[in-house]
């Protein structure tokens, strides 16, 4: 039984330093099943769910990623434009570079309290990635409008 529990929290451990490094630790350790054969308009098992929850946020994010890289684009050609005018007015980029960090941050923190309604049950790491999909996407609407407004394609 020791043992059994050791390899379980060993396998935890090695599942979320994996995931940090690749800057996605997932929230649950799951045991294997066919992720391949996972139809998510069909989900009904709480893996299933969590699962496909889960791919929602990171589509999400590397929808985000896309939309960010543009607006960065943008900030920066904006600041070269205002450098031309007044060297104080700069600073878009900057802005938008911290802002998206804090909104990160601000989203994961918003969205581990919302887990808490479920807390320690298997629904709440499917809460979690629903959040985060959730944010996400309004922030791409965000990044989207922002974009825009600095005259960026």
């Amino acid at each position: 039984m020791r043992m059994h529990q050791v390899f379980t929290v060993g396998s935890l451990l090695l599942g979320v330093t994996a995931g940090l490094l690749t800057g996605h630790a997932s929230l649950f350790v799951a045991p294997a099943f066919a992720q391949d054969n996972i139809d998510c308009a069909k989900a009904e098992a709480q893996i299933e769910l969590t699962y496909c929850a889960e791919q929602d946020w990171m589509a999400a994010d590397k929808d985000l990623n896309a939309i960010y890289k543009k607006a960065i684009a943008a900030a920066k050609a904006t600041d070269v434009s205002l450098k031309e005018v007044t060297p104080d007015l700069v600073g878009a980029e900057t802005a938008l570079r911290d802002a998206q960090r804090a909104w990160v941050a601000y989203r994961d923190k918003a969205c581990d309290a919302y887990g808490f309604t479920a807390r320690g049950g298997t629904l709440e790491p499917m809460l979690i990635y629903a959040c985060r999909a959730d944010m996400t996407r309004q922030r791409i609407s965000d990044l989207t409008e922002l974009n825009d407004a600095l005259g960026s394609n």
